[in-house]
């Protein structure tokens, strides 16, 4: 039996859901630790969320949602065309704070996010088959690091989504 089953059976189900920012990007590039810099040209950013409850399915879920979502535009200047379609580049950053609790005080609460032992295998998975069905490697964050993000966002373009509710 799954986690999520365990916890609506006992009551404590509270909302879960692996999140990502997506931006489309001109380019973009991420400076690990001030010195390792990854990056890349026309494609996306990732930003993502991960929570404690979250597993391979949403991995799949959203891996499959993003690399065939129609953000970039066609010949028409209609958002038609994918990031497989246009032969894009994408560059995946681990963020917690997209699991931040704002609503008391004025210091985030990150209690939703997930730890490292459960965050950094599905951010493995997610990078992995990203890579996969994108059909080339990825530039990549790295986990827990200090990093910096550039961005030039086309358009600009932006969107989030949930695993949980699938929007």
């Amino acid at each position: 039996m799954g986690l999520t089953a365990i916890l609506l059976q006992s009551g404590n189900f509270r909302h879960f859901e692996m999140k990502v920012v997506i931006q489309r990007v001109r380019q973009a590039a991420v400076t690990i630790e001030n010195s390792d810099r990854r990056s890349i040209d026309k494609g996306m950013v990732v930003l993502l969320g991960i929570e404690e409850a979250d597993g391979e399915e949403d991995v799949e879920w959203l891996v499959n949602k993003i690399v065939n979502l129609r953000i970039f535009d066609d010949q028409a200047g209609v958002m038609n065309r994918s990031l497989v379609d246009i032969q894009g580049e994408a560059l995946v950053v681990s963020q917690f704070t997209l699991h931040a609790r704002v609503k008391k005080g004025n210091r985030p609460s990150y209690v939703d996010a997930a730890r490292p032992e459960v965050a950094i295998p599905l951010y493995r998975s997610f990078i992995r088959l990203f890579g996969l069905l994108l059909g080339r490697p990825l530039a990549t964050g790295e986990f827990g690091a200090d990093m910096a993000v550039e961005l030039i966002n086309d358009g600009p373009v932006t969107f989030i989504i949930d695993s949980r509710n699938r929007r």
